[in-house]
Parts: C-alpha cells; structure tokens; sequence
C-alpha cells in the first residue's frame, strides 16, 4: 500500500515509541523493583555476621526479593515509585525515538545515493539521539530511583524525593546525578536499535510491517545483547542515583569508575554483574513489547495520516468544485444581464427611431394641408 511506504514526522514515531515504552514498562514494573533493589544492594559476606548485607531485606534471587517486598511492603511495594518512572520511561522515549527519527532523516537527506545506514552509523545515529534524550530527561531518572530504594518508614512523593536530592550536599545538581554515566550509556539504546535494524534487514528483508511476533522477537534479541554488553555501566548508574551503601558511611559516590572500584574491591568482579537475571527478563520483555506496540502504533499513525489526507484532499476538491460550479452561475448570471441590457439598448433605439419617424411624417403631413383664406 503506498500510504504505508510514507515515513512518519518524527512527532509520530516518538509518541509511537513513548506509548509502547509506558504499556511495557507497566507491565513489568515489578522486576524493574527487583533488579534495582538487587543492584543497590551489597553482596551479602558469609564470615561477617555484622555485615549490612545480612540484614533481613537481603535479596537471593528475584523470587526471594518479590517474596520479601510483598511480606514487608504489601503488593504496592512492587509497584513503589511507578508514576514517576512511567514518566521518565515517556519523556525519555519520546525525546530518544523523537531525536533518533530527526538525525536519522537528516543523515538520509545528506546522502546523494539514499541507501540504509551501516551498523556503525545506525549506532551513531543512535549514541547521538540518546545523548540528546538523557540531558533532559535524567532528573526524573535519579528521583525514580531514590524512590524505588527508599525503605517502609522512608516512603516519599515524587516531587518531596525530588527536594530531598536538591537539599543534600549536591544541590540542585544532584538532580543530574549519574549524568556522564548516562552518557555512556546511550550505547545501551544504541546497540539495542542498531542490532534491531541489522537484524530487521538480515531476517526479514525488505519486509515494511511486521507481524506482532516478529517485533517481539527483535526486540527481545537486540535488547538481550546490549544489556549483556552494558550490565556493568547500568549497576554503576543504579549506584550512583541512590543512597551511598552504609560501609561509605553517607559519602556519595562521583563517578560510576569510583563506583566500580569499590564494586570490585568489596564484592569481586561479578558483582558487576549482579541483578542482571531480572535486567535481562525484564529487558527482554519491555523491548519485546515495546517494539511489538511501536509497530502497530506506527501503522494505525500511518492509515490515520491517509484517511486525515483523504479527507482533506477531498474537502479541497468539493471547495473546488463549488468555486468553479459558483464562478459558471455568476458567469451566466452576468451573459444573461449583459444580453437583457442589449436588448434594451436596442429596443430603445427603435422606439426613438420610430418615434423620429413619426415626427417627420406629421410634420410633412401639416405642410401638406391647404391654406385657409378670408
């Protein structure tokens, strides 16, 4: 269908990708709970009975952890923080798929032969539109954490977490905590879409719309390989936007090297890779139906686009046709006057003519009568 062929305005793909990020992220959310708090947390010391880590809120397993929020918290616990993360997931989904689709169409518009991007540009291109993205969008994502680790008795608002970050020792800048660390990785989202086009044009060449199933899979594969490849930046940046473990006493982390050193130092080097169980299922999932929504959503954006053109294109023609059937009428209306007025102009001159003859005929009659005399 050629309505399909048309690329979408960046607007479409960005509230496309928003929506499906915030219907996966939904869905989901309690592993995001899980893997954040198994992240945050200090591997637990067998020898040391005065450890943190043996505290009762220490997490074995994604199934220990679910078990020990729902029994301390309740079933909200699970879904602690939710509408300020669901906002973060929207903001940085509509500012990544918004940018992504304007540096995409600019780098195409540049080419002198249109041809798909090279993987390393797809990632380019990528890295570029995350960074973008992450500037205006991570203070919703160090709040969002900060509440997700935040005890019972501890709970707070979005916007009261938001004031406890500003008034700590960071200030205002605390709110952009993690930044460069952000920074780096927009690899993650650069990976995950430029392994999903790669994969798009390896297994389904050629191919415009996917079915469902086939987005899912994508998604899933691409998300898979990036979280593999950046499990041990996303526990630094975790790390750096909560609170600092008590062994560091309150002092705050500053870099997300600083914060992988001491990973290494009191736990080995695993531990970099802790939590990435639930990273990488609930990644699978949320890019899985991420991309399987944004697909369909696309789609309905492209029908809407050519029924809203239809429409509009046949407004214009019924506009036109009554301009020109109008512009005929006046036309006629004005032939019909300008023939009335002719004939007048010439029914009057003959009525004057005839009236001149009429004249001349009786005064030739009156010279023609006899003189009378006395």
């Amino acid at each position: 269908m050629a309505a399909q062929t048309q690329p979408l305005p960046p607007w479409g793909s960005a509230v496309a990708g928003a929506t499906g990020a915030v219907l996966a992220n939904a869905l989901v959310y309690p592993l995001d709970i899980v893997k954040t708090r198994i992240q945050v947390q200090a591997r637990k010391k067998p020898l040391d009975t005065n450890s943190p880590s043996t505290h009762a809120d220490h997490y074995d397993s994604s199934l220990d952890a679910i078990s020990k929020i729902v029994a301390d918290e309740g079933i909200t616990g699970l879904y602690s923080g939710m509408n300020g993360a669901l906002l973060g997931v929207a903001s940085t989904n509509f500012a990544y798929f918004y940018w992504y689709s304007v540096v995409r169409s600019l780098y195409e518009s540049s080419l002198s032969m249109p041809k798909p991007p090279s993987t390393a540009v797809e990632l380019s291109l990528g890295a570029a539109a995350g960074a973008v993205a992450q500037v205006f969008t991570i203070p919703v994502s160090v709040i969002t954490t900060r509440q997700q680790t935040q005890s019972k008795g501890d709970k707070k608002g979005f916007f009261d977490t938001g004031r406890e970050v500003i008034h700590s020792d960071d200030g205002l800048t605390g709110l952009w905590r993690g930044l460069k660390a952000s920074l780096v990785l927009v690899v993650n989202p650069a990976i995950t879409y430029g392994a999903y086009q790669r994969l798009r044009d390896l297994l389904f060449p050629q191919k415009i719309n996917l079915r469902p199933w086939e987005a899912f899979l994508l998604g899933a594969l691409s998300k898979t390989l990036a979280t593999i490849v950046t499990q041990p930046l996303i526990v630094a940046k975790v790390c750096l936007q909560s609170k600092p473990p008590p062994d560091r006493k309150g002092k705050p982390f500053k870099t997300f090297g600083e914060v992988m050193k001491h990973i290494i130092e009191h736990e080995g080097p695993l531990a970099l890779f802790k939590g990435i169980g639930p990273q990488i299922l609930k990644g699978l999932l949320v890019q899985g139906i991420l991309m399987m929504i944004k697909e369909r959503m696309e789609l309905l954006f492209v029908v809407l686009f050519a029924y809203v053109r239809r429409i509009r294109d046949e407004k214009m023609k019924q506009a036109a046709d009554a301009m020109r059937s109008g512009a005929a009428t006046a036309s006629d209306q004005i032939s019909d006057k300008t023939r009335s007025m002719k004939l007048k102009e010439k029914a009057d001159a003959v009525t004057s003519k005839t009236s001149t003859l009429a004249e001349s005929v009786s005064d030739r009659a009156k010279n023609m009568l006899p003189i009378t005399t006395k």
